[in-house]
């Protein structure tokens, strides 16, 4: 019975990779193997069995997750993103079930442990994609707030310089090119300006992007500077940047203490072998005495 439960689901995903093939080749031919290891097996069998249950990607729970999407890739992609993290999502939960189905033959029996077993793996494949988009929009706003202090702190002195924002952030962008999130952001609004686009309309897209407190305190000076003109801006910046660096130095601190947390286990484990390998002689002399 149990054999013959994998083989039809072997079957069954056989079949939706044989439907699904070619005709979702435009969506992911272009992703990168590395991060999409199934963007040719997996994720088009899901994204077809999506389309084959008309899913319209319309749930509050879609709208969130499309913005996070965003965020990490580019706004105007949102939803084609989207599409992909749910492909990905379904793909995952199609191999656990091949595997979960797999491990029922191997045990040869429906043992209850083991089901639930079975089903918590499929689940944490399943939720898996949504949890690394967490720590990825956890590593970009941790890496805009260790870069901006030194972007505003640049921007400030060639304000009181006497440059004007434009070209104080145009300086910045052209002598400082690290391929950080800040950077590429940055160099997006100098992009949009010299393309046409308003310079406050920019740097709102730009605090709205970067989404840190940080950034938005900064711009929303920027902007206030821009439209009504305020004579402390240098000074309010000024005091901004200190904050900013003390921030980060609260940060730096916080990461190596996470670190050493971090090392708490390894270095346990590694105790406890130590005095297993000291013991373990100790007790067979005494039982051999």
């Amino acid at each position: 019975m149990l054999i013959v439960t994998f083989l039809f689901v072997l079957l069954l995903e056989g079949l939706v990779y044989f439907l699904a093939r070619g005709r979702t080749r435009e969506i992911f031919e272009k992703l990168d193997s590395r991060e999409y290891p199934f963007k040719a097996t997996f994720m088009p069998m899901g994204y077809y069995l999506l389309s084959v249950l008309g899913y319209k990607f319309t749930t509050p729970y879609d709208s969130k997750l499309c913005n996070r999407l965003a965020e990490l890739h580019d706004y105007s992609k949102g939803r084609l993103q989207l599409q992909i993290h749910w492909a990905k999502k379904m793909g995952n939960l199609l191999i656990g079930l091949l595997l979960g189905s797999f491990l029922l033959v191997a045990y040869g029996e429906t043992d209850f442990v083991v089901v639930i077993f079975i089903l918590l793996v499929t689940v944490t494949l399943f939720v898996a994609p949504d949890y690394e988009i967490h720590k990825q929009l956890e590593e970009r706003h941790l890496r805009i707030r260790m870069d901006f202090p030194n972007f505003i702190s640049k921007l400030l002195l060639l304000i009181n310089a006497g440059m004007t924002v434009n070209r104080a952030w145009d300086k910045v962008v052209s002598t400082g090119k690290r391929n950080t999130p800040l950077d590429d952001e940055a160099t997006r609004v100098l992009q949009e300006i010299r393309g046409g686009k308003p310079e406050g309309q920019a740097y709102e897209e730009f605090a709205r992007r970067c989404r840190t407190p940080e950034v938005t305190r900064f711009i929303t000076v920027i902007l206030q500077n821009m439209r009504k003109g305020n004579g402390e801006m240098v000074a309010i910046l000024r005091a901004q940047a200190n904050e900013c660096w003390e921030m980060r130095k609260h940060a730096a601190k916080r990461l190596g203490e996470e670190a050493e947390t971090k090392l708490l286990l390894p270095l346990m484990l590694m105790l406890v072998a130590i005095l297993m390998i000291v013991a373990t002689p100790a007790m067979l002399a005494l039982k051999n005495m």
